[in-house]
C-alpha cells in the first residue's frame, strides 16, 4: 500500500509548533526554537515541512536542517520525523520524500534518529530491567535497512534513556524508588534544603558557574556561557523550559534545566557544586522537577541518557546509576542512521572529515 503526500513549509513559529504537538513521536528538537537555536549557534539552515494526506490532514512533520559541505551539504532531522511509525506505508511515504530532498540538495548524507523506540530494558538483564524488543521499531528498522539507509557512526543525540511513568501519583512514585534514592529525596529538607524556580539573568549566571564546576568534576567540556544562556533563556521565554535551584542557606547547590513539549519533559540539564555535597540537594532537585512535570500534566519524564553499553566501564555509568534509582524504564531508540545518495562519496566525507577536524584541532592548540 502507498500513500500519497503533499510537502509544505511552514514559516510561522505557532503554525509549527502546533502542528508537530499533535503528532506522534513529536519531540522538543524537532521545535521552532531549537531550530532558531541552531541556526544562531552553529548556522543551520532549517526547513520546517509539514506532510498532509490526499484529506488535507496533517500525517507528519520534519524540520530539517541543512549545512554547507563545500559545494555539498549535510541536512540532518533531529530526533524526528514525528509521524505514526507503525504505519509503515506511512514511513515509507516520509522517508521518500526526504530522500528525494537529500538529492535535489546534493547532500553528502542525509540524518535522521526519530524518538522511535527500539526495545525497553538492558539486554541480558536479570534484574528489574528485562529486555524486550517493540514490534512496530523493528519493523521501522527492517524498513530503514531495505530503503538503503546506514545505522550512522556519528550518534548525535543519547540512543538510550530512562523514562518514568507520571501518571501514577506521587506516594507511587516514591514507592517506586530505590530505598536508597527515596531516603536521599528525603535528606535534603531534613538539612534546610529547599528548590525553587530559576529564571532571572542571575539565576541564568548561577546555572553556568555551577555547570562549569560540574564540567571539571566529571570531565566533560564545557561551551562559552552565551550558547547556555541563549539556549535556556530561549527555551524559558518560550515557555519549553524550567530551570530550578536547590538552595541552602541562600548558598546555591545545584541546579535543574527541564525542557518540555508535547507528552514530555527532558532532563537536559544538571550541575552541582563540590559544597555540601551529603545534604543530597540534586536528589531532592529531581523530584522537585519530576512533581513540576507532572502538575504541569506531563504523562513522561525523560531523564535524557544512559549508557550504550550498559556496563561499569561506560562512562555514564554513575550518571545512570543516580537516574536510575528514581525508578523508571530503559528505553533504547533506534539511533541515527543516514541516507547517502551517493554511497562513494558518503565513505569519503566518513574516513576523510574526522582526520581534516584532528589537523584542525592539533594546528589550533599550535598556534595558543
Amino acid at each position: 500500500m502507498t500513500i500519497s503526500l503533499t510537502a509544505t513549509s511552514i514559516t510561522e513559529c505557532a503554525a509549527w509548533n502546533d502542528a508537530l504537538r499533535a503528532l506522534p513521536a513529536a519531540h522538543v528538537l524537532q521545535t521552532w526554537e531549537w531550530a532558531e537555536f541552531k541556526r544562531y549557534e552553529t548556522g543551520w539552515t532549517p526547513d520546517r515541512l509539514r506532510f498532509t494526506n490526499v484529506n488535507g490532514e496533517t500525517v507528519a512533520a520534519a524540520c530539517v536542517l541543512t549545512r554547507r559541505a563545500g559545494p555539498l551539504r549535510v541536512l540532518y532531522v533531529p530526533k524526528g520525523p514525528a509521524l505514526a511509525y507503525e504505519n509503515p506505508a506511512l514511513v515509507n511515504a516520509v522517508l521518500a520524500h526526504l530522500e528525494a530532498l537529500a538529492r535535489q540538495r546534493r547532500a553528502i548524507w542525509l540524518k535522521i534518529d526519530p524518538d522511535v523506540i527500539a526495545g525497553t530494558g538492558i539486554p541480558g538483564a536479570t534484574d528489574r530491567h528485562p529486555a524486550q524488543d517493540d514490534p512496530a521499531g523493528q519493523h521501522v528498522l527492517d524498513i530503514l535497512r531495505a530503503r538503503g539507509w546506514r545505522f550512522s557512526a556519528s550518534q548525535v543525540q543519547f540512543r538510550n534513556t530512562i523514562t518514568l511513568d507520571l501518571t501514577h501519583d506521587e506516594d507511587t512514585l516514591l514507592m517506586g524508588m530505590s530505598q536508597g534514592t527515596r531516603r536521599k529525596v528525603r535528606t535534603g529538607p531534613k538539612k534546610d534544603v529547599s528548590v525553587r524556580l530559576a529564571d532571572s539573568e542571575a539565576d541564568l549566571r548561577t546555572l553556568y558557574e555551577l555547570y562549569t564546576i560540574t564540567g571539571q568534576r566529571q570531565g566533560f567540556l564545557i561551551r562559552p556561557p552565551d550558547y547556555y544562556r541563549e539556549a535556556w533563556a530561549r527555551f524559558m521565554q518560550a515557555g519549553l523550559a524550567q530551570a530550578f535551584l536547590a538552595e541552602w542557606g541562600g548558598q546555591a547547590l545545584a541546579g535543574l534545566v527541564l525542557f518540555h513539549f508535547g507528552p514530555k519533559a527532558w532532563y537536559f540539564y544538571g550541575m552541582s557544586s563540590n559544597q555540601e555535597r551529603t545534604r543530597m540537594p540534586t536528589y531532592l532537585l529531581q523530584w522537585e522537577a519530576i512533581r513540576w512535570a507532572k502538575a504541569h500534566g506531563y504523562p513522561t519524564y525523560d531523564f535524557w541518557g544512559a549508557p550504550d553499553a550498559f556496563c561499569e566501564d561506560d562512562p555514564m555509568w554513575g550518571v545512570y546509576r543516580f537516574k536510575d534509582g528514581f525508578g523508571g524504564t530503559v528505553v533504547r531508540h533506534i539511533g541515527a542512521w543516514d541516507y547517502a545518495p551517493n554511497p562513494v562519496l558518503y565513505w569519503a566525507y566518513e574516513r576523510l572529515m574526522p582526520r581534516v577536524l584532528g589537523m584542525m584541532r592539533r594546528l589550533a592548540r599550535r598556534a595558543t
